[in-house]
This record gives structure tokens, sequence and C-alpha cells, in this order.
């Protein structure tokens, strides 16, 4: 469309995203030689990256005996057996060798006596295959994710990595089934760029914000999930949403599980330490989704402290108050800043909000984007990784602490299978007009609205429909009347009011931008929940209250043309990658 200013790039590889798989992308294909942009929407160190607080699984043995296989056995019983096994193989083989390699760029980890990189317990991470409790979580105080992304942003400053900061991804290039680049707004001068490139990789996150309390950024707005839904691709199992057990209660903000691996504990209204109840073994440390449906059950049966009974309390008022300062700083900071609670003194008021999205952009371990034609096949030009992307290594419930890792080690997969695909200043091939004139056609007609509906409405609606409908626990007649409910929001975009037409910082034509992307993904969500009669992991149906291995071991994968949402599966991966380790057949889940 002549109406805009469109500027071309070529680069061998544009990375979507700057968190802490797109950085650690970037520095890997740098490293290699590839000329490679990273395209990010906030100033890269502002990422979502930098909340994530706990730290990063990996089998070092640094506090005592551990084994990768012990971690790839907590990892597939986490999931309840809807991850990939041969990815959950490469995922914990990996993760020691990207540890120590973070550790070199200059990750501050915390130390033990003797100089090692300090370990905590985690919920869900066990040594001996379940016989009791691993402490495998590499920390940086309670601020691990910070520290990450801080270091992979200067590595990849070291490696030339271009960056194009505060641009808004709008649509991937396609031809003929295969990616050739992104189309991009630059948010400060007002111009649309053009991205050519061999490989795009999606690093753009979670979509978290389609819940009304969540402890995602306002940025987290999945927006490389509803790009690939535009291209005609599919994505996978959108009904595992994680509630992170403990959220600060009417506000979100996160209290790591670092809390509990270091001691805390959880308290309901009666004053009982009720997890034992639940999860003898585990305890606190049961997986999140444990934690999180017998808080709900607490409170559900009128067991919630406060007024209203309706929050837990979290207690590490009996900790040392040396182990605070120096293992959970920022946990102490915001318990104070958003709760007013002095934690040597006073219990935290949690509850359990959305936290982190196991389903995304389909892909193999080697990250390239997978769909169903007939069979697994890869879409050439296109990759994913991190948040955006479902591997499956978290299949129904992702433990915590290997989100980071996930990131790190596929970020470094990204860069190695597309070092191996594409040559330094290999010749791009010339593409038509067609793609860029049909994003900059969806672009105008969201910019040029003169609804009469506010876009901070509609987004309210969406969030609240989801936070009802479908969340910890679901039934029939909730997910049903959500489906329905859904679309309201999603219809009340053709009546939405852009009131700000200019293209320099527009943040209200952005969250317009952002709302589109958030509501195509709420449907495939809701859609995909209704549609998986069983509970599993993150799934708990209340009117199906057992895993049901003979029908829904399977992926779901979900299209979308206009308000419809197209269901199929395909079978979960039951092999391993190598004869290192055996697979881990399906068994009860128990904590």
């Amino acid at each position: 469309m002549s109406a805009y200013k469109i500027i071309d790039h070529e680069y061998d590889v544009v990375v979507l995203g700057a968190g802490g798989s797109g950085l650690r992308a970037a520095v890997g294909l740098s490293e290699a030689g590839l000329k490679t942009a990273c395209i990010s929407k906030v100033f890269p160190t502002r990422s979502h990256t930098s909340a994530a607080q706990g730290g990063i699984s990996a089998a070092l043995g640094n506090m005592g005996e551990d084994d990768w296989r012990w971690h790839m056995y907590d990892t597939v019983k986490g999931s309840d057996w809807l991850g990939d096994q041969d990815a959950i193989e490469y995922l914990c083989k990996e993760a020691p060798r990207a540890v120590v390699e973070l550790e070199r760029y200059g990750v501050p980890f915390s130390r033990t006596d003797d100089g090692k990189i300090y370990q905590r317990p985690f919920g869900g991470m066990t040594k001996n295959y379940g016989n009791g409790t691993a402490q495998r979580t590499c920390a940086a105080a309670d601020r691990t994710g910070h520290a990450i992304l801080h270091t992979l942003y200067g590595q990849a400053l070291k490696q030339n990595t271009e960056f194009f900061i505060e641009y808004f991804a709008m649509d991937l290039i396609m031809k003929n089934g295969e990616c050739k680049g992104v189309i991009a707004w630059n948010l400060t001068d007002g111009t649309i760029h053009r991205f050519r490139s061999h490989i795009t990789i999606i690093a753009t996150g979670g979509y978290g914000k389609v819940y009304y309390s969540a402890t995602s950024a306002h940025t987290c707005t999945g927006d490389g999930n509803a790009m690939v839904l535009r291209a005609g691709l599919p994505l996978q199992d959108m009904e595992f949403v994680q509630f992170h057990p403990t959220g600060i209660y009417g506000v979100g903000c996160l209290i790591t599980e670092g809390v509990r691996g270091e001691g805390g504990f959880l308290v309901n209204g009666k004053g009982e330490r009720f997890m034992e109840r639940y999860a003898p073994n585990a305890k606190d440390l049961a997986s999140r989704d444990v934690v999180s449906r017998s808080m709900e059950m607490e409170i559900n049966e009128g067991r919630g402290v406060g007024k209203n009974k309706d929050h837990i309390n979290l207690h590490l008022d009996h900790l040392d108050k040396k182990v605070i300062d120096e293992r959970l700083p920022g946990i102490s900071e915001a318990a104070k800043t958003f709760a007013n609670v002095d934690v040597s003194k006073d219990p935290i008021p949690v509850v359990p909000t959305v936290h982190y999205n196991m389903g995304g952009i389909p892909t193999n371990y080697k990250a390239e984007v997978l769909t169903l034609n007939g069979s697994e096949k890869t879409v050439p030009g296109l990759m994913a990784i991190g948040e955006a992307a479902c591997v499956s290594v978290h299949g129904a419930n992702r433990l915590g602490s290997n989100s980071l890792i996930d990131l790190v080690v596929f970020g470094r997969a990204a860069a190695k299978r597309a070092a191996e695909l594409v040559k330094p200043g290999m010749p791009h091939e010339e593409v038509s007009n067609l793609e860029t004139d049909k994003c900059l056609e969806r672009f105008d007609n969201i910019r040029s609205s003169k609804g009469s509906t506010k876009t901070s409405e509609l987004r309210t609606k969406m969030q609240k429909t989801m936070q009802s409908k479908c969340a910890v626990f679901r039934s029939e007649k909730t997910l049903k009347e959500g489906v329905e409910q859904i679309r309201i929001p999603y219809e009340g975009l053709k009546d939405v009011s852009v009131k700000d037409k200019s293209l320099l910082f527009n943040t209200d034509l952005v969250e317009t931008l952002e709302f589109d992307n958030l509501i195509s993904q709420a449907l495939t969500t809701m859609d995909s929940a209704y549609n998986r009669k069983e509970s599993r992991g993150a799934h708990a149906r209340e009117d199906f209250t057992k895993r049901d291995d003979k029908n829904f071991m399977k992926h779901t994968l979900a299209w979308k043309n206009g308000n419809k949402i197209e269901i199929k599966y395909r079978d979960v991966h039951s092999r391993t990658l190598t004869n290192d380790v055996q697979y881990f057949p399906p068994k009860e889940r128990v904590y």
C-alpha cells in the first residue's frame, strides 16, 4: 500500500523477540557468522524473562547426587505424559552444558561455600525416579531470569547482533507455504519495515494477558502465535494453561516457588498445612497443577483465609532472616510493595494466578515449526522457541525452573539448526508485494476503525470470560458457555474505536493490534479445552476427572478461520531420542 513508507532489509536470520530464548538464539547465530536481526517491541532487558525468579533446572549434582535421566523422568511425570520424550531427553541431557555455558557468559549465579553454583529444591524435582527431593534448580538469588537476560543481551551486542528495538512485528511473509521474513512497524518514526530472511525465529513469549489475573506483563500478548494462525498454520495444546499457586492476592505479582524450596509453606484459614492431605510425600513441593488445585479446593470448601475466605497464606516468617536476605531479597521487596507485608513477621496472601502457557507453535526438538499435512512436516524458513513454542517438553504441566532451561537449550538448538541450513550471505529470492499488501490492509483497517467500543472494554470482556470459564477447574457447562461468550469480544472488533490515527508511539493502535492477537488465542484455548474430555495436568475437568490415555494421549492442533476453530490431533511421541534412556510408560501421577 503506497500510503505507507516501506523500508527493506535483508538478513540471513531474523529473530522476533528479545527475551531469554530470542537472545540465546541471536548469540548463537551471530557466533556462527550469520547476519542476524533481533526485533523487539520493548527494550531487550525489559522482556518478560526478567520476571523469572526461582531458577533454572539442570542435573549438575552440586548439592547432592543427580542424573539427567532423573530430571527427564520428573519432566515426563510433570507433563502428565503429554510431553514428547525425544524432546524431553534432549532438554535434560543438554541442560548441564547450557547452564555452564551461561556461567561462562557471565551469569552471576549464587554460590555454595566451596564456590559451586547453588541449587535449590523445586516442585516435582526428585532423585532416583521419584524417591526423595533433588536440589536441581540453579539460582541467582531470586532474580535468575533478570541475571540471564542482562548477560545474554551483553553477549548479543558483543557478537554484533543487529537490534531493532520498539518495532512491532505484524505478520509473516509467506510464499508457497514457506516463510520468507516478517513485516514490522517502527513505533518511533512510523515507518513500515520489510525484513527478508532465510529463517525467521519466533520468540515472542506467551499469551498470559488473555486472562484477567496473570503474572504476565502487559506486553505478553503472544504476537507470534497469532501471526502463525493468520498464516494458516496450527497452534498446539492451547488448553494447557498453568496457574502458578502463589500470585500475590489481588495483584497477581509472582511469588517464586523458590520460597517453598527454601522452606516456606502454605496454610489455610484454620491454620493447617493442608498440602500434606493432597501430596503426602512432596507436600508444598508437589507440581504446580497439584498445588494450585489443592489451594482452590481449600478455598471452595470454605477453608480460605481472610474476610471472604478467598485466598491462602504463604509463611516464610519462620525462616532465618539471613536466608531471606541472601536468597529471597526480591520476594521480600515485592511482598512489602504489593501486599504491605514484612515477610519476616507475617504471611503473604496468595492465590493461584495464570503464569505460563504450555501450548503454542508446534515444533520439533530442533525448533523447526511443524504442521499437520498427512504427517509431521516442517514449515521451511520458520522456527519457534521459548514460551511461544510447544516442543513439547512441558506437555500438560510445566515443572518450575524448566522454563528458563527450555529458553536457553532450544534457543541454542535453533541457532545450531539455522547454521546448518543457511550459509552467510545466501541470496534472497524475490517476494511479491501481495503478502505485504495483505498485512498492511489489516493494519490500515484497524488503524482507521471508527466504531464505538474501546479496545480496553473488549479486552476486559475477553479476560473475564477466560478467567471465569476456563480457569483451574473446568466443566462441560462452563466451557460450553465460554465457547459462546468468547466470540462476543471477537465480533466486537468490528465495532472497535481507534481514536489516535498517528504512526508515532500510538499505544491505542498497539493495544488494538495486541487485542486482535490475544482474542485469536483465546478462541483456540477455549475450543481446545472444550474438546478435551479428560483431566490431564493443568487441564482439570470436574466432569471427566480421570486421565484418558486411550482417547487423549495426543496433542491438540487448532486452526483458525474467522471465528471457527478446526481441531485435529497428533500422537504424542512414544519414543526417546537415543538408547541412553528408556521410554517412561504412563502411570498414575502421585506426589
